[in-house]
């Protein structure tokens, strides 16, 4: 009678690989490495055979007839190079394709001072600084659609919500350099962390480098990174790129996610303030009335699930060894792609909504006169003006809200001469208080560095042209 074991290896194998290691660990991370690594492993493979001939560890010719075959094998169909057990993963089936061109043991050669170590480093290294430029390409032209749209509304007054509640008058153009800049803030931390991605870890082997007599910065050059990992156990076993590259991402798609939540409350009904383009809403299957601005939507969901992958990232490099593990390899790599692929979409859909939307400035005038959100003005005016300290002032114009809810009113139906019969120690012009009502005027005053002033607003948007 055959034991468990025993049947369970006649039908799984008991030599390397086992069908279960085969097809649920081996396969799956073949099509990972074939679709992500197999570019940047040919122009590795160039580099460094160069290398290697103008080190004189290789002859010219060995060196010709290896680009030629890795040039072969580069032009391939991908999706015809298919997982074999007969090889551990894409390095070796590789290999084995070069040599079917030109032999064993010159493909071989090939790998003269080269590890999968290295090589695995460097490819990663290459396709995150590949996906860090097509992000911060994106990012520019997002933060130009912000800078674009600013510039048309700098006098669009609308109200500034704190703690989701009705605070002071602003601009939509005020607002819009406001998510500029964070943005921006944004865009730095992708170039910085493009500098940190871009060494070359090429050279250091498995991870004490080689008796061979390389050249590591001319690897470096020829796969134009700026400069080498200088110590090859860094080189080898440092994941604080993956750190980067990933904290950047969360970052960026965390500070949009918050203003795409504000763009789907201003394109509410209720809110009514901003209007999707036609070519990014939705119907409804059931309701005729209905413009329902999934574009956004999508982006709020695509944003977390860009986040949700870039924490993965960070959860399983966290108290792994310093050396070589597949942890931040192979099993890892793919979630940094995708976090990247889902931004990448959360980009170029806000670009085309920020680009197309209309915003509905008589509707946004309204609301800034509305829950006493200028009386804030009527303080400074009261200590500025009528030398009311200012604590008592604010104190004055607390009451005089508080008077003006309980009687359902707005500050504008109210004139300065029912205002006074409320204020003990002074009384008010009707031309100063028809200023501290009007959101046009709060708006005007604040002209420091910075405020919602349209020459001020409007000062702060060239100077952020030439930044995009």
């Amino acid at each position: 009678m055959k034991t468990y074991k025993e049947t369970f290896e006649e039908q799984d194998g008991s030599s390397f690989p086992g069908k279960t290691f085969a097809n649920e660990l081996l396969m799956p991370i073949f099509q990972d490495q074939r679709a992500h690594l197999f570019e940047s492993m040919m122009r590795v493979h160039r580099a460094h055979t160069i290398m290697l001939q103008e080190q004189a560890i290789l002859s010219k010719e060995e060196a010709e007839r290896i680009i030629h075959a890795v040039d072969q094998v580069s032009i391939m169909d991908r999706s015809t190079i298919e997982y074999s057990a007969e090889f551990e993963d894409l390095f070796f089936l590789v290999e084995s394709k070069i040599a079917e061109f030109i032999g064993e043991e010159l493909a071989g050669k090939m790998h003269i001072a080269k590890s999968r170590n290295d090589l695995g480093e460097t490819m990663y290294r290459m396709v995150i600084r590949d996906y860090l430029n097509e992000m911060l390409q994106e990012v520019k032209k997002l933060g130009h659609a912000l800078i674009t749209q600013a510039e048309e509304h700098i006098d669009t007054v609308m109200p500034a919500h704190t703690h989701t509640q009705p605070a002071q008058p602003t601009t939509f153009g005020h607002y819009l350099v406001a998510i500029s800049d964070n943005l921006y803030r944004d865009y730095q931390r992708l170039k910085n962390t493009l500098v940190i991605v871009n060494q070359s870890p090429m050279g250091a082997c498995a991870i004490t480098t080689t008796g061979f007599n390389i050249n590591r910065e001319r690897v470096a050059e020829l796969l134009h990174f700026d400069g080498v990992v200088e110590n090859s156990y860094d080189a080898i076993a440092t994941g604080d790129y993956l750190i980067d590259a990933s904290q950047a991402n969360i970052s960026l798609m965390t500070n949009m996610g918050r203003w795409i939540q504000e763009f789907l409350r201003l394109a509410s009904k209720e809110v009514g303030l901003l209007r999707v383009s036609d070519a990014y809403v939705q119907i409804s299957s059931i309701m005729p009335q209905k413009r329902n601005p999934v574009s956004i939507e999508h982006c709020r969901a695509l944003a977390s699930s860009a986040v949700g992958e870039g924490m993965t990232v960070l959860q399983m490099i966290h108290n792994t060894p310093y050396g070589d593990i597949v942890d931040t390899e192979d099993d890892l790599q793919p979630h940094l792609y995708n976090g990247f692929k889902k931004s990448l979409r959360v980009l170029k859909l806000m670009r085309a909504v920020v680009s197309t939307m209309s915003f509905n400035c008589d509707r946004a005038f309204q609301q800034a006169r509305e829950n006493m959100i200028t009386i804030t003005d009527l303080a400074d005016v009261l200590a500025r003006k009528y030398e009311i300290p200012f604590r008592k002032a604010h104190h004055t114009a607390s009451q005089i809200a508080k008077r003006t809810d309980t009687i359902n009113k707005e500050l504008y139906e109210l004139s300065a001469a029912e205002v006074n019969k409320w204020m003990e120690e002074v009384k008010i012009s009707q031309e100063d208080w028809e200023e501290v009502v009007c959101p046009k005027h709060f708006i005007d005053r604040r002209k420091v560095t910075g405020g919602t002033n349209g020459m001020i607003v409007k000062d702060m948007i060239e100077r952020r042209k030439s930044r995009w």
